[in-house]
């Protein structure tokens, strides 16, 4: 699938995601406005208009009085944990809380020492590979360059037996 066949793709699924919010949140109303249409359509009688006389909506004062207030006296009062933990003073929080921090600080310092100590172990490790791979190069080299001598050694007392073998008549093949 190409990107612009995966672009168009999107483009329809959010149409049609759009397209069904809107029947979802409107379709309640329209749905009753279609039966509304319909039963005054038919036979049915249309009702007159309706009289109300409701008393006035009882505020948040009738129904609760104090609740205003949004301030309950006796919450948490019989909790001896709660209780314990609002007495304490301000100061005594900050200290609490500068302890914990501390206390993660530590965690996480100890964490770092020991991934740093890893790190250490591992490039000492990976040193002395290399130093290893370098002892075996040097090594290779020395033996290349030693059979280096050796070849054009062998040449030249090659050159030098077959002047002499063409002096004393051979002729080569």
């Amino acid at each position: 699938m190409s990107s612009s066949q995966l672009g168009f793709f999107v483009r329809c699924c959010l149409v049609i995601l759009a397209v069904g919010s809107a029947l979802y949140v409107s379709g309640p109303a329209l749905s009753w406005r279609f039966k509304k249409g319909i039963r005054l359509g038919g036979n049915a009688q249309a009702c007159g208009p309706c009289v109300c006389d409701c008393p006035p909506p009882l505020s948040l004062l009738n129904i609760a009085p104090g609740s205003i207030n949004l301030s309950v006296t006796d919450c948490g009062k019989h909790d001896p944990d709660l209780n314990k933990e609002m007495g304490k003073q301000f100061v005594d929080l900050l200290t609490e809380e500068l302890k914990l921090l501390e206390s993660v600080a530590e965690e996480h310092t100890h964490h770092m020492n020991l991934t740093f100590l890893e790190a250490r172990r591992l490039a000492s490790q990976y040193q002395k590979e290399a130093e290893k791979c370098n002892t075996a190069t040097e090594t290779c080299e020395d033996a290349r360059e030693r059979s280096e001598a050796a070849l054009t050694k062998e040449k030249k007392l090659t050159a030098l037996w077959e002047r002499q073998a063409r002096q004393f008549g051979w002729e080569g093949e």
